[in-house]
């Protein structure tokens, strides 16, 4: 049996329990490249060369470098235990397909923002609609050795209450990633720890604490 139709196998018999979360961000912060750091199936995507037609819609400041972008999305999964799994969705980050975001929120348990500190303001609309959908989320900051700002200044320029999580990373390290992951699992948890502590505190999806440790505990494939 080939690897995508082994891939297609683990898919079909899927767990009782699916949970989703959705990765957001600019045009080029490594949305792609966190979904494939960490899932343990190959991931699906949907990159497609990028050519001289997109030239005039697209805004290529800072990414002059990239060669492809994602379509549609992209899809990982990884197994918390034999009947639970998360799957990770990584949203389109060009404007011409921002029209897909809505429905890729559907269903989420709640979105990880992908931030490149060089393009700070390429964040904005990936928290509007967020905080629009009222979709939880964190802040992660991958790392592109750009200018070194603190995590006030970061805040500030992105207008970030206290209570969202900021979290530095590198989307290409799989255990740097899962910590990412971690960190919105916990966010989750203290929100809904929350809720069912003042009824009239913030609304937020369930987040199982055994989710953290499954997903802390999650082999290497």
């Amino acid at each position: 049996m080939d690897s995508a139709t082994s891939d297609r196998a683990a898919l079909q018999a899927t767990a009782d329990n699916g949970l989703k979360i959705v990765v957001v961000g600019g045009f080029g912060v490594g949305k792609t490249t966190m979904v494939r750091s960490v899932s343990e199936i190959r991931p699906l995507n949907t990159e497609e060369t990028m050519t001289r037609a997109g030239e005039a819609v697209d805004h290529l400041d800072g990414v002059g470098s990239k060669t492809s972008t994602t379509v549609a999305f992209d899809f990982g999964r990884i197994s918390l235990d034999e009947r639970s799994v998360l799957y990770l969705f990584g949203a389109p980050g060009q404007e011409r397909f921002w029209f897909l975001w809505d429905r890729l929120f559907s269903g989420t348990l709640g979105a990880v923002v992908l931030v490149d500190t060089r393009r700070l303001a390429d964040s904005w609309y990936a928290i509007d609609r967020l905080e629009h959908h009222g979709t939880p989320f964190i802040i992660a900051c991958n790392d592109f050795g750009g200018p070194l700002h603190t995590e006030q200044q970061i805040r500030e320029a992105l207008d970030l209450s206290q209570d969202v999580p900021l979290v530095e990373c590198d989307a290409r390290d799989r255990s740097s990633s899962k910590y990412v992951l971690i960190t919105l699992v916990e966010h989750l948890h203290r929100m809904s720890a929350a809720r069912a502590g003042d009824a009239t505190g913030p609304t937020a999806p369930d987040a199982d604490p055994a989710l953290t440790a499954a997903l802390t505990s999650e082999p290497t494939p």
